[in-house]
């Protein structure tokens, strides 16, 4: 039996935002808009509040607060979109932007980086290098006497 799908932001394939927990606000954004720049209210901001969220588990919310820890005020995460003329563009916007961060911010770290060495073969060839570069400069230089 397939899955319900709940509505919401969907995140991962294991969390939807609920959207009873995104709150938006509107205002009037600067920029492009024409006639109506100065009375639409285009500019979209989504607030979610990370720290009171029923949908985390408490690894996710630590994750989620070490690793957004100055984006966060007070536990929510807002985000702004305001760079289409239409408020329903914006908001879709500001929805994709919301689940990009979140979801980037929810993975698990890459692993650490294996320092490695140069083959020998790599070291010879760059003294190869560097004596053919000195060989051509040495010809360039005036001719002692």
């Amino acid at each position: 039996m397939p899955a319900v799908p709940r509505p919401g932001l969907r995140v991962t394939p294991a969390l939807t935002i609920p959207t009873a927990e995104l709150a938006w606000r509107f205002s009037r954004a600067s920029g492009p808009g024409g006639q109506g720049v100065n009375t639409a209210d285009s500019r979209v901001e989504l607030s979610w509040d990370v720290m009171g969220s029923a949908v985390l588990t408490e690894h996710q919310r630590s994750r989620l607060e070490e690793r957004l820890g100055r984006r966060l005020v007070a536990g929510v995460l807002t985000v702004v979109a305001s760079e289409h003329r239409a408020q329903l563009a914006n908001r879709e916007a500001a929805l994709g932007r919301l689940a990009a961060v979140v979801a980037d911010a929810l993975a698990p770290p890459s692993p650490p980086r294996r320092p490695t060495r140069p083959t020998r073969g790599s070291k010879e060839r760059r003294l190869r290098a560097k004596k053919l570069r000195s060989g051509t400069k040495e010809m360039r230089r005036r001719p002692t006497e």
